[in-house]
Order: C-alpha cells, then sequence, then structure tokens
C-alpha cells in the first residue's frame, strides 16, 4: 500500500513552521510525525502539502494510496485501521477525517459515499503551536517506547551520576561523562552520536538526537527534545529545537520550540510567564491577530532560519517568522514578521539576497547544500509575508 500523510485543516495554525516544511515534518517528542508514521507502518510516506514547497517534499500517487491526515500522532490501534482500510472507507474521529482510502482515478473524494470508521480511543494530535512543546512530555514518552522495544542500551559511564537508570536509552557513538540524568521524573533518549558535555544536570523526559550537543554545565528541564546536529547550553525548559539549530551559550529558553538553522545569541532570554501570571495570547497567522492559548506559561516560536543576537530579550509569547535577525537592546514585538531585520527600535526588511548568502555559510559548516529548491522556498515566503512588513 502507498501512504501519503496531507496537512489537513491545521496548517495556518502551525505557521510559520509550515512556511518550510509540511505539518508531517514538525518534530514532536524524539521523532518527527512522518518518522512516527514510518516506523508504525514500516513504509515510506509521501506528502500533499503546499504546491511551492511540493518541490522538496514531492507526493508519489500509485494506483491504491491512503491518505493520512499528519496532524494527527500514529499508535498501535491506529496503524492497525489505517493499513486495513479498503475502498471507499475512511477513519474519523469527531468531524475530523484522519484516513481515507483512494485511487489514481478518483477525481473528487465524496465522504457522503463512504463508510465512515468512527475511532474513539485516545489521540495525540498537534493543532497549534504551541502544542509542539505543551504535547512534548506525552510524545517523548510514546517515541521512547516506539525506539527502544526490545534493543538494548549502550552502557551508562561510571562517572554519571544517574537516577533511574531503567529509563535511559544511550544510542551507540554517544559520550558523556561526569553529568547528572534524572530520568525518575520520565525517560531520557540519548541519541546516535550525540554528546552530552561535563557538568551538565539534565531531568527527563529528554530528547537529545542524533549528532546533537549539550554544552559545559547545562541545565534541562523536561520535556524538552533537542533535535538532530543542534546545540544547547545554559537552562532549557520544555522546549523543542527542530534540527540543526544553535543555543549554544548561557541564557534561558523555555516553553518555546524553534525550527531549523536557527540561533540563539548568547545571553538571550525569553519570558514564559506573564507578570500578572494571566493566560498568553499569540500570534495567530490563521486569524492575524493574537490568539488565546489556555496556558499560563509560553514562550518563544521562532521559524526556520531566523537568529538574534547577543542580550536578546523576548517577552511571553513571541513569534518570529523565517529568516528574521533581531539585536538589539529592549524587548521587540510580541510578532516579528518574517524577513524582518532589527530590533526594539524598529525593523527593516531583510532582503532575500543577503538572507540567502548567509544561509549559504551556515549550512555549509554542516555540510548540507542550500539548494535552489531552499532558495525557491524561501522566496515564496518572503512574497507571502510582505503585508505583515513595514515596506
Amino acid at each position: 500500500m502507498n501512504y501519503i500523510l496531507f496537512d489537513g485543516t491545521v496548517r495556518n495554525a502551525l505557521l510559520p513552521f509550515t512556511f518550510t516544511r509540511p505539518v508531517a515534518d514538525i518534530r514532536v517528542g524524539i521523532l518527527t510525525i512522518r518518522e512516527k508514521w514510518e516506523k508504525y507502518l514500516g513504509n515510506t510516506t509521501t506528502t500533499l502539502t503546499e504546491e511551492y514547497l511540493m518541490g522538496k517534499y514531492p507526493m508519489v500517487e500509485m494506483e491504491a494510496n491512503v491518505m493520512i491526515n499528519a496532524s494527527f500522532f500514529p499508535n498501535a490501534i491506529l496503524v492497525e485501521m489505517v493499513t486495513n482500510l479498503e475502498k471507499n472507507q475512511a477513519i474519523i474521529a469527531g468531524e475530523e477525517i484522519i484516513a481515507f482510502y483512494t485511487n489514481d482515478t478518483q477525481e473528487d473524494i465524496d465522504f457522503d459515499a463512504y463508510d465512515l470508521i468512527d475511532y474513539e480511543g485516545d489521540l495525540l494530535r498537534i493543532e497549534n503551536t504551541w502544542d509542539i512543546f505543551a504535547k512534548n512530555d506525552v510524545a517523548i514518552r510514546e517515541d521512547f517506547e516506539l525506539l527502544t522495544e526490545d534493543r538494548f542500551s549502550q552502557p551508562i559511564p561510571k562517572s554519571v551520576n544517574v537516577i533511574a537508570p531503567e529509563n535511559i536509552f544511550i544510542e551507540e557513538g554517544a559520550k558523556l561523562e561526569f553529568v547528572t540524568l534524572n530520568a525518575s521524573t520520565g525517560p531520557i533518549y540519548i541519541g546516535k552520536n550525540a554528546e552530552i558535555m561535563e557538568g551538565s544536570v539534565i531531568r527527563g523526559p529528554f530528547a537529545l538526537c542524533e549528532e546533537a550537543q549539550v554544552k559545559l554545565a547545562t541545565k534541562i528541564y523536561g520535556a524538552t527534545t533537542v533535535g538532530p546536529h543542534c546545540r544547547v547550553g545554559g537552562e532549557v525548559n520544555n522546549s523543542v529545537l527542530f534540527g540543526y539549530s544553535n543555543k549554544g551559550h548561557d541564557g534561558f529558553l523555555g516553553n518555546s520550540v524553534l525550527g531549523e538553522w536557527c540561533n540563539i545569541g548568547a545571553d538571550s532570554n525569553n519570558s514564559n510567564l506573564k507578570n500578572n501570571y494571566e493566560e498568553v495570547r499569540l500570534w495567530s497567522y490563521e486569524t492575524e491577530g493574537f490568539a488565546r492559548t489556555s496556558l499560563q506559561f509560553c514562550g518563544l516560536m521562532m521559524g526556520d532560519h531566523s537568529k538574534c543576537g547577543i542580550n536578546t530579550m523576548f517577552n511571553t509569547g513571541t513569534v518570529v517568522g523565517v529568516s528574521a535577525n533581531i539585536f538589539g537592546s529592549g524587548f521587540p514585538r510580541n510578532f516579528v514578521p518574517s524577513f524582518s531585520w532589527g530590533g526594539a527600535s524598529g525593523f527593516t526588511t531583510y532582503l532575500t539576497k543577503k538572507a540567502f548568502e548567509v544561509a549559504k555559510v551556515v549550512m555549509s559548516r554542516r555540510n548540507v547544500e542550500f539548494t535552489e529548491q531552499d532558495a525557491a522556498i524561501l522566496e515564496h515566503v518572503f512574497e507571502e509575508t510582505k503585508k505583515y512588513r513595514k515596506e
């Protein structure tokens, strides 16, 4: 069977992260949503997403296909239902389509003609940007069970101060000495060739993905995910870094999400709690206003390729778009549009020519090519977000 992950109705609610990737490629827990589905299905997947993203994330359609709503996370029961789908059948949860069978000759999908199968169990789903960190605790625990089942961890080095070692899994090539790992509050996963430097103190649930690094004397609280090839230092609490992003120095990052290729300058901090302890509102691209989150703790949402200089301060519930460059004293406003250059004193437009020059240098340092497809995606984002910038 051919499986295709589609964005569904939540794509705009997950901006700025879905400006540069399909919903399926958002990381929550240890794995991306795509990786979760592929692990369960034992199959590769392709993507139905926005047209400008399909050059990099193409869809492969075959004679028989199962379309899966990428905002839903897999579990054993749901995957069994998905793999057993037959012609003119769909799985639903309330009003939402989770998955449906189709073939390459179907031009229109009429769900009134489908046999609708109700899914009545528990489901994990992301519907807003803040769900990425808010649901990360549960997601890490589920991914930990999925990845470590019937496998044996590498031995924990004798110099490591450890609590609940049975909840710790270390992949081959990982390096850690003279650190403290407390897995009594949740599992700790240390990926292949990852490194935790001396003096670091970590509480689970925590995921350090492949080739990622925790710098000297770092303090990390769960539930936190440090994606592949990321660098973290200072103090981090309940945050998700997708991949290839750096927060390598002292400073606080809490209840936050960083996309790929972000860089947080030394001694930069974000607030994750308002002084009056009220509910945090967060910029919504869907409504073009500030949305209620029902959260008391909510920090920084930063899109791909965005960066901030040293000693930058982010207010509670700040959204930064794609390829923004923030610096200077004072708090920048709570919504910084994509391709903005400046800070609290004001912003100008960060032209794509300059942004692409930086992206090429940054990515080449990690032996990753900045391709024409990457440039085309960012050009589209630049045009799509022009209305938010004062030009």
